[in-house]
């Protein structure tokens, strides 16, 4: 009787890549240790420039990225990263006007945290941005969504206007995809944020109107004749022009 072979064991799933950018190390060291928990790779830098480089060189599926750095600042950083890349982008920072917020989302920044925030919620906001839906498997192909001359294949993960492409940030492309999806709905900010940023992400409602801004500065769209986005007072946002 011969012995068995031995069983070969399960192949690990590839380990997601997180870049952390802070020049204060306990909290980047902090912020390391909770995503290495969840089987993060990560790659911790403490300036702007190393953030840029470090972001082409190791394509991370999630930046954790502090507003206040040396070098580039990250409102800078964020802007330069978007160039190339699609990650999730978590901004943080210490400061409390609005106005910087605004700044850092409309440059490409998916969500913000302020310090000091604590490090499960961050793990947990990024788990939620993960969860999304992203695109649809290519068993069943599908035909591109339209309105008017704007097209979204959902295979490809592209979006065409007039036949030009246009380049989006993650969570720009679920917002349009959901819009595009219903035609007949309006969404209202609670709705939007409960399909793309999860029911548990306990942030400002109005961070979905930045989005919504930076979607339509991208589409071309006209706030007072919209092609797209539309907006439907007292409740949200809808996909098509009134004609």
């Amino acid at each position: 009787m011969t012995d068995a072979a031995p069983r070969a064991p399960d192949p690990q799933p590839e380990r997601l890549r997180a870049l952390v950018v802070d020049d204060e190390e306990p909290i980047a060291s902090l912020i390391a240790t909770y995503l290495e928990q969840e089987r993060f790779a990560v790659t911790i830098v403490g300036d702007g420039l190393e953030a840029v480089a470090a972001a082409e060189r190791h394509a991370p599926d999630v930046i954790v990225l502090d507003l206040m750095l040396p070098g580039l600042d990250g409102v800078e950083a964020c802007r330069r990263i978007r160039r190339f890349s699609d990650a999730y982008i978590v901004m943080l920072t210490a400061k409390t006007e609005e106005i910087d917020t605004l700044i850092g989302l409309s440059v490409g920044a998916d969500d913000y945290l302020t310090k000091p925030f604590s490090p499960r919620e961050l793990v947990a906001r990024i788990q939620a941005m993960l969860r999304r839906p992203r695109a649809t498997s290519q068993d069943v192909p599908q035909l591109p969504l339209r309105v008017g001359d704007l097209a979204i294949d959902r295979d490809g993960h592209e979006v065409t206007l007039a036949g030009a492409p246009v380049r989006l940030t993650p969570l720009e492309y679920d917002l349009l995809l959901t819009l595009a999806e219903s035609p007949h709905v309006a969404f209202s900010r609670r709705q939007l944020m409960d399909r793309i940023w999860g029911p548990a992400w306990i942030g400002d409602e109005h961070v979905v109107d930045v989005h919504i801004a930076n979607l339509r500065r991208k589409l071309g769209d006209d706030l007072a004749k919209p092609h797209f986005v539309r907006t439907i007072r007292g409740v949200g946002y809808r996909i098509g022009s009134r004609g």
